[in-house]
Parts: C-alpha cells; structure tokens; sequence
C-alpha cells in the first residue's frame, strides 16, 4: 500500500509515521473523510465553511482543524486548508487534487525546495481532495506576519486592474527580496530555483500573489514555503509558460527572440539580473537540466489517470529539452 502522504510503499493502509508526524504531530489520523464532497452534499454540512479563496475562479478551500485525531471542517483556528476538486470549464477538473499533490511531492522530494506538508484525502464517496498544513498559523492559532508580493508592492486590484497579480515581474520581485529580505543572497537563490521549477513543470501560474515573505518566531524576514504548484498546463493547455514576464524592462533575451521559448539561457539572465554569481545559477540551472527517472516514476505512482500522467511526463521532458537547447 502506498502513503497518501509522500508515496512510500507499506505495509497498513493510511499514512506513513513521517508524514503523520508533519502532518499531525505524530495523532492517527485516518486519510478518509466522513462525509461528501462539496457538490454531492445534501445535509448542508458544507453551508458555514465556504469561504472566498478561489485560484483562477474555478477552485474553492475549506479550513480543517483537529479533533483530537479528526479533521473537521471549522470557521475559525484551522491549521490545515481542503481543496475538493474544482470546479469551472477547464479540462481534467478532477484530477486537479492529484496534480497539485504530486507537484509539490516533486518540489519537496527531488528539488530542495521547502513546501508544507500535504496530502491526499478521500471523501465518502472515494473522489479526492488536497489537504495541506498551513505554515502561517502557530500552534495557540496566532498567525505569523505574511505577505505576498503583489501587497509588498503596494498592487492591487483598485490600482492596476483585475489582473493586478500579473504586473509584477520576475526581476522586479527579486529587487523587492534584495530590498526587504536582509539574508536576501540565500532567499534570492530560493526565489530563482522556484522560478526555474515552475517553468519546467508547466506551472504558467505562478503570479506575484504565489510568492510571500513572512516573520519567523526569530524576527528575520524569508520566503515563505511554495505553495500552488501544479502542473497547470494539463488543465489549460494554451495557456503562455510563464505568469509573468522575466525582465522590467518589458524585453526578452536573445535566445527567446531567436528561438520562441525560454532556455537556460534566460534564466542565467534572470540570475544576472538579480545579481547571483554566473556559477550558483548554472548550478541551479544544472539539476532542471538533468532529466530524472524518480521523477518520472513518481508521476507514475501518483493519483493522476492514465492520460494526464501521460500528459504531466511529456510536458517535463519537453521543458528539460529546452532548458538544453543549444
């Protein structure tokens, strides 16, 4: 049997003792919740906990909390959040849980980037749901000093527009770390590797609101764990590669105009521009660049079908290839 968790095979169905330990600090916990889904929830059970935090209007959260060793939907002091499959007009809807499970199983497990622990779940009726820890709700349920890029830049909707998320760029929420992050030479690097970790596995976004700092219990200011990774380019495959452009000054790099796509090229660029030494970015660049068998057999092993496993294997391979053009 396999963890929900982080895919380890075992012996007992549910989780493995680590990810219970992260998930739930070590309490049994059941992967299977009970009751329905959303959208087969006849009791009503749903009608106090709907709240308003929609990704791209197609995606609703619940908060969770624990009691004692249950998850159960509440108003106020969750510490974990639930996304049931979404709904909206875009393709393989109910696969999203899965997709955003196994993409920040791969951040974690394969590309030293930091995410919250997470999971999937099960309804009553066996369909799926991602839940994740939330990291900036202490354990008295105060909460850490968080956030996101586009409020550190003072956009919003009022100001730029609906699309306000996406009038930042890459460099400039680099120049944002360098300005208000002290221990900006490491959290700049973080930022990069997040960057180059989107494109390669087709998160096209990945806007100024999926990037935050946050206060520790120390004082210092750092980026805040990833969180909405997923291969979005499975659900909507026009979509442009990035959520945003790389440079403030609205140009693209030579090897972009040459060739139409984004290499390694522009992101020793992007390196440059947020001024990491050539030789830490090409490092970065270097594990994008090498195509690795355990990610592929972690797609396998994931809770996608058939068909968008297959779609999530092609798409990295294709952005591996082109981090190698030539």
């Amino acid at each position: 049997m396999m963890c929900p968790g982080c895919f380890t095979i075992q012996t007992e169905e549910g989780f493995c003792k680590k990810c219970l330990r992260e998930l739930f600090d070590s309490r049994k916990v059941s992967h299977l919740l009970p009751f329905n889904p959303p959208a087969k929830d006849t009791t009503g059970t749903y009608n106090d906990f709907t709240k308003h935090l929609s990704i791209s209007g197609v995606q609703i959260k619940y908060s969770m909390k624990l009691e004692d060793t249950a998850l159960a939907l509440t108003e106020t002091g969750g510490h974990y959040i639930l996304k049931p499959i979404p709904v909206g007009q875009v393709l393989h809807l109910d696969h999203g849980p899965a997709n955003e499970h196994l993409t920040m199983q791969i951040a974690r497990q394969f590309f030293n980037i930091a995410v919250p622990a997470n999971a999937i779940l099960r309804f009553n009726d066996g369909s799926p749901a991602y839940l994740v820890r939330r990291f900036d709700v202490k354990k008295d349920n105060s909460k850490y000093q968080q956030e996101d890029f586009a409020q550190i830049a003072g956009v919003t909707e009022d100001t730029n527009g609906k699309n306000y998320k996406y009038d930042l760029t890459y460099e400039e929420i680099g120049d944002l770390i360098k300005k208000y992050i002290p221990m900006h030479k490491v959290e700049v690097e973080k930022f990069l590797r997040l960057v180059i970790f989107n494109y390669v596995f087709s998160n096209g976004d990945a806007h100024a609101r999926n990037f935050s700092v946050i206060r520790s219990d120390e004082g210092d200011y750092l980026l805040t764990p990833a969180y909405d990774l997923l291969c979005t380019k499975i659900h909507t495959p026009q979509e442009a590669d990035m959520a945003l452009h790389f440079f403030k000054d609205g140009t693209f790099s030579a090897a972009f105009q040459a060739i139409g796509y984004y290499t390694s090229a522009d992101f020793l660029l992007l390196g440059q521009k947020l001024e990491i030494k050539d030789e830490r970015t090409l490092r970065i660049i270097q594990e994008f660049k090498d195509e690795k068998k355990e990610v592929h057999d972690l797609i396998d092993k994931s809770f996608l079908n058939n068909t968008t496993k297959g779609l999530y294997h092609q798409y990295y391979s294709e952005k591996v290839l082109r981090l190698n053009h030539r």
